[in-house]
């Protein structure tokens, strides 16, 4: 988007946004991969690209609004509502058309995040947090956000993000003794 910028001193002067096609060329090919990875492992794998491009669309069409330096922590924080709204769709049921066999399958499966825990003590332990506290887990450890990213992607100020991590490590901890 181009515009002119006037000031009291002197001419208009031509300012180009730098967010163009070539920006957002290499801005995916930064953040691609990371924004994938983060719907495998929430949800059905089927689901993931188209997830994702439903990710980058939002950010071709709301560009000019992707904070410079963290970009990736707005990638995740549009992907989380772009999964909460997938998530609300109504699941379909197809039934299989060979005669009197009426086979159900269902369009979606069990969440990747949860199949991805082997451990069944890491499984039971995380199902007693809260959704907020395990997404604000996952956060860090699987997608390596901390500090000023982390709060970003979950939509607080730094401190806040870091208490949420706080707490929600210290309930993960109070959720791990009580099994052992």
């Amino acid at each position: 988007m181009a515009g002119s910028l006037a000031d009291d001193d002197g001419p208009a002067v031509l300012a180009v946004d730098t967010r163009d096609a070539a920006w957002f060329d290499a801005f995916f090919a930064d953040h691609a991969t990371a924004v994938h990875r983060y719907f495998v492992r929430r949800a059905a794998r089927d689901d993931a690209e188209d997830l994702a491009a439903e990710v980058f669309a939002t950010a071709w069409r709301r560009r000019d609004r992707i904070p410079a330096g963290f970009e990736l922590p707005w990638l995740y924080r549009t992907a989380s509502y772009v999964l909460a709204n997938h998530r609300r769709r109504p699941t379909l049921t197809l039934i299989s058309e060979y005669g009197n066999e009426q086979e159900r399958h269902t369009t979606r499966t069990a969440n990747p995040a949860e199949l991805v825990m082997a451990d069944q003590e890491v499984r039971a332990a995380m199902a007693r947090l809260s959704s907020r506290d395990r997404s604000v887990l996952m956060l860090h450890a699987w997608e390596g956000m901390d500090g000023e990213g982390l709060a970003k992607a979950l939509g607080l100020t730094r401190g806040g993000a870091a208490a949420a991590l706080s707490r929600a490590r210290a309930r993960l901890r109070q959720a791990w003794s009580e099994d052992h």
